[in-house]
């Protein structure tokens, strides 16, 4: 127990609590910091106080947009990304009035498009807090928060570097938890100099030599940003990269298409349903001269509405067994890296294959694996020199990998969706306790509220959520007042 929580146990807090409402934001990548933002747009005059805790030097990148690898980039053009729902060209013209890509010659496309590297989009978010960040409006607290306990009708929240603050309204915008080795993957491997079980963290890919035979357990984004990492670190070896279904992330249309279809006009109320209904809007599209790119992204366009009419039950059988669909259609790869990987596979470099790893075993300096193809009753054993997981996040450890978020649960004020995407909450974003008891202060950003808002992975979702809890934060501060 921290000397703050000490004198919390015994005594009152001896920090000065403003005369004005105060909001604190957990975590201040886009999910964080847009709440912030917003909120201060939609507040007016009656500005509360806002403090966001992120142990970053800046706010507005986060883990996704805080890379320094120059492979890693936006997958969505830059004219569809914006902090702003209602001025979706702002990046795109923030890139091009500061020459961001101007060392940077493959961040444009031969149709015009731009894909610049990740950390680009996280310089132009920083870029438009900082002005409330000089004039005390948002207040950056460089800090990890270890706890958050309920005092009456408010919060106090613990950090890492001995503070203690005190809020009327907390709102939860970390990040989803890293991804879990398969089976005992970890514990027989956990040893071995180049066993990567988390890619986020900087420079682990550093251990890979160039001539290393690589197992990449996983075949969405982070599979693909991890190849293409490697090869321009100079890896030349052979790569395997196994999923259970062998999907690969697919690419970007040739050419801009706008949305077709309509998905909410006549709702599908099954996952069968809904899936018979994209692949007919999918050939109807193409009799139309269209692809499949331009259905998914109406899909995704009309996901919340979509989601909410489909029963929970059915929307766990969306993520049992449609989701590795969905996830490698709608979440698409820069053509920068879609052009590594392309190039990778026509020189026999990349082999995809479909199965899971069976079993794993350290020899020397290599690492024996059996894997079990799909649909097929031998399995294959192999010999690499490095093992990366790309799994994704593991959703049901959202709990037990934030300290913070942790004592929640156990304190009764969070559960975890029953889709399993996230944290449970209601259609106004507030956290559901273990009850089943709505808790109007403590409010989830983000990724995290997936569960409940369907699509909340994809940019332009996240930054339309963050202007979503913001009003729902200034309705209750306004409503506080005129108490």
């Amino acid at each position: 127990m921290t000397p703050a929580e000490m004198q919390f146990q015994t005594e009152s807090s001896t920090e000065q609590k403003s005369q004005r409402p105060l909001v604190a934001i957990i975590g201040g990548g886009v999910s964080g910091a847009g709440v912030a933002y917003h909120l201060l747009k939609l507040a007016g005059n009656d500005t509360p106080d806002i403090v966001v805790f992120e142990p970053r030097p800046m706010l507005g990148r986060g883990l996704a947009y805080d890379t320094v690898d120059p492979a890693h980039r936006i997958n969505v053009p830059a004219a569809k990304m914006s902090l702003q729902p209602d001025d979706v060209e702002e990046f795109q013209r923030w890139i091009e009035a500061n020459n961001a890509v101007r060392d940077d010659p493959e961040a444009v496309r031969e149709n015009g498009q731009l894909f610049p590297r990740r950390r680009v989009f996280g310089d132009y978010v920083g870029s438009l807090l900082q002005p409330f960040l000089k004039s005390g409006a948002i207040t950056h607290r460089r800090a990890t928060v270890t706890a958050i306990r309920r005092k009456h009708d408010g919060w106090v929240i613990f950090d890492d570097k001995g503070g203690l603050t005190e809020a009327d309204i907390v709102a939860v915008a970390t990040s989803h938890p890293p991804p879990m080795a398969p089976g005992r993957l970890a514990a027989t491997l956990g040893n071995h100099p180049r066993f990567i079980g988390d890619t986020t963290k900087p420079g682990s890919l550093e251990v890979v030599r160039p001539q290393d035979r690589v197992l990449v357990i996983g075949n969405g984004l982070t599979a693909a940003d991890v190849i293409a990492s490697l090869a321009r670190n100079g890896h030349e070896g052979p790569v395997v990269a196994i999923s259970r279904r062998g999907l690969r992330s697919r690419g970007h249309a040739a050419a801009p298409q706008e949305p077709f279809g309509d998905f909410i006009a006549d709702p599908a109320s099954s996952a069968v349903a809904l899936l018979r209904k994209i692949r007919l809007t999918i050939r109807q599209a193409a009799e139309q001269g269209l692809s499949w790119h331009a259905v998914i992204d109406q899909v995704r366009s009309q996901g919340h509405d979509l989601w909410r009419t489909l029963p929970v039950a059915e929307r766990r059988r969306v993520v049992r067994y449609l989701r590795p669909y969905w996830d490698v259609h709608r979440f698409r790869i820069a053509p920068q890296v879609e052009a590594v990987l392309d190039a990778a596979i026509e020189a026999g470099r990349l082999k995809v294959l479909a199965g899971s790893v069976a079993d794993a075993k350290v020899e020397g300096e290599t690492i024996r694996v059996m894997l079990q193809p799909r649909r097929a009753g031998e399995k294959m054993e192999r010999t690499f020199d490095a093992v990366v997981v790309t799994t994704g996040p593991a959703h049901g450890g959202i709990l037990q990998t934030q300290p913070c978020l942790g004592e929640l649960g156990r304190e009764g004020y969070l559960v975890l969706d029953p889709t399993g995407l996230g944290l449970a909450c209601s259609e106004r974003s507030e956290a559901i306790g273990a009850n089943g008891q709505v808790i109007p202060s403590l409010l989830i950003s983000g990724p995290l509220a997936r569960g409940t808002f369907g699509e909340l992975m994809g940019l332009p979702q996240i930054t339309e959520h963050t202007v979503f809890v913001a009003r729902e934060i200034a309705e209750k501060l306004k409503e506080a007042a005129t108490r």
